[in-house]
């Protein structure tokens, strides 16, 4: 949801990281948002349970690759 809600208000992610122990929205707000770029016309909970899965995944992979580090300066901006 963290992610998700930033980049919907375009907000630069490049610097953006996760914080578990940080809650924001309310659960309406995140389901409306998992709806929204699920990517399915009326999903089923396996399949938001499994899109929120995968997000979860590669985006915990991003925070941990050199290249999207912030550290790599302007080279890989946006990345």
């Amino acid at each position: 949801y963290q992610y998700l809600s930033r980049y919907k208000r375009e907000e630069d992610l490049d610097h953006f990281l996760f914080i578990p122990e940080k809650t924001e929205g309310t659960e309406k707000e995140c389901l409306k948002l998992l709806l929204e770029y699920c990517g399915r016309h009326n999903p089923s909970w396996t399949e938001l349970s499994n899109f929120t899965h995968f997000l979860n995944f590669q985006l915990s992979k991003c925070e941990k690759s050199v290249f999207c580090s912030p550290a790599v300066g302007e080279d890989f901006q946006g990345f």
